[in-house]
């Protein structure tokens, strides 16, 4: 691999580069690959065997090689997020801020999902905002989440200099910013052909506009967590020096790490503020830059309001009567569809209504057809509760016909809607009829590879 010579003079005097490990590390062929399993839905020995923990994530693990995510049943029941060990740290950092279960979160720059699935698993009393602004990157986040099946999520598509207007509406923000992407050549090679000096330069600038344009979403006392996967002191350090500068209400917070790690703590040459450097020839993981900031003052965070539709009794009853819980959440309907939505996001999502455009939330239940519920395959998905739906256990290969979108005739399947699970995870439903079954696998969802 030819490292542009541009960005390793850049990097001479940085803490922590050491320009020939550096270079040797991308010229080597190591692949670290590392998961972060979802605790709600599996322990590690189900899923993965030789695996390493990682040590700034409880559930993060290295792998000892990188298998077929595409061809693993339990990656498409949501059992795992295939997420870059170096980005897990927010785990650490979130463990040693003064937030409570209750948080409202944004996840400002959200897609494909790894971070707003981190942070859904640590605020699970809260609410957690994905933001998305491009269309095709937010159906990935959707379907991302939509596989992680937690109600308190809830995606939104927009600038951030709209959801600025969402003043002091959360207790963190946090911006993993659109970079240079240097930090991950050693997984994309395409983008050493892409990078350049200009470029580092306009997403400096863009960096800074979308922390000066969502900042006022911050309630007083809230933390902002700003992070890229570059190496480029123009887009870290220089940014939080510019962070400090012209917002003096933000100031810098230290992170606690363990030498052993091989975490590099920086400081920002104007302000001193607080950063963290991943470099891959110093641990196991990609290029990674992290600073945090909390906003002073003792406001108080904005408290949303709002009222949202209800489904009715008649259809409330209906779902009750499935064994859909009725009773801890709101029932939302939208359009012909019904949505699964925690209390405490319901509250958030009236207020987000009126300012942004909310793309989905929560899970979505299914909808109602003369009077029968035919359910969505988000609710086979779910954590919390998806009915009272008989479940049709299979093993490796029916799973993967089943995520093909291939039927399935399954020995002693009940007549009607079913769930499919493998090794006891729900897949998504399938009609099983007299003469044969039909398969209600999301066509976008399914496996094209064999």
């Amino acid at each position: 691999m030819q490292l542009p010579q541009a960005l390793l003079d850049s990097l001479k005097g940085v803490p922590g580069f050491d320009a020939e490990a550096f270079v040797a590390v991308h010229n080597s062929d190591t692949q670290v690959t590392s998961v972060r399993l979802h605790a709600g839905k599996c322990q590690l020995e189900q899923p993965f065997t030789h695996v390493q923990p990682i040590p700034w994530c409880s559930d993060g693990y290295y792998l000892s090689s990188r298998p077929a995510f595409i061809l693993d049943p339990w990656w498409h029941a949501g059992a795992y997020y295939v997420q870059e060990a170096s980005s897990m740290f927010l785990w650490h950092i979130l463990q040693q801020l003064t937030l409570q279960n209750t948080a409202h979160v944004l996840d400002v720059c959200a897609a494909p999902g790894g971070k707003t699935t981190l942070l859904q698993s640590y605020f699970q009393e809260g609410v957690v905002v994905a933001n998305e602004v491009i269309k095709q990157r937010n159906a990935i986040l959707v379907e991302n989440l939509a596989r992680w099946g937690s109600n308190n999520t809830i995606v939104t598509q927009n600038d951030p200099q709209q959801l600025g207007a969402l003043r002091q509406m959360f207790d963190l923000l946090v911006i993993d910013a659109p970079c240079s992407g240097s930090g991950l050549f050693r997984k994309d090679k395409a983008a050493v052909a892409e990078w350049s000096e200009a470029n580092v330069a306009l997403c400096s600038a863009r960096q800074q506009r979308i922390v000066a344009d969502v900042l006022p979403a911050l309630a007083d006392g809230g933390y902002l967590i700003y992070s890229t996967c570059s190496y480029s002191e123009a887009e870290n350090e220089q940014v939080v020096d510019a962070i400090l500068s012209q917002h003096p209400m933000l100031k810098s917070v230290p992170i606690t790490i363990q030498p052993e790690w091989g975490v590099i703590a920086t400081a920002s040459p104007q302000k001193g503020g607080w950063g963290y450097r991943f470099y891959p020839h110093r641990l196991q993981g990609e290029g990674f830059f992290v600073s945090i900031f909390q906003k002073e003052g003792g406001g108080g965070a904005y408290v949303p309001y709002g009222k949202l539709p209800a489904a009715s009794k008649t259809v409330t009853q209906l779902l009750a009567a499935q064994g859909i819980d009725t009773e801890s959440v709101h029932l939302l309907p939208q359009g012909d569809y019904f949505l699964n939505v925690a209390p405490q996001a319901a509250h958030v999502l009236a207020a987000l209504q009126q300012q942004v455009y909310v793309r989905k939330a929560g899970i979505t239940i299914g909808n109602i057809v003369r009077n029968e519920l035919i359910p969505h395959p988000e609710l086979a998905l779910s954590v919390s509760n998806s009915g009272n739906y008989p479940r049709v256990e299979v093993g490796l290969e029916d799973a993967l016909q089943y995520l093909r979108k291939h039927p399935l005739s399954p020995n002693n399947a009940p007549r009607g809607w079913v769930i499919v699970t493998y090794k006891g995870l729900g897949l998504g439903f399938m009609k099983v009829l007299p003469n044969r079954t039909n398969n209600y696998y999301p066509t976008e969802w399914r496996i094209l590879k064999y």
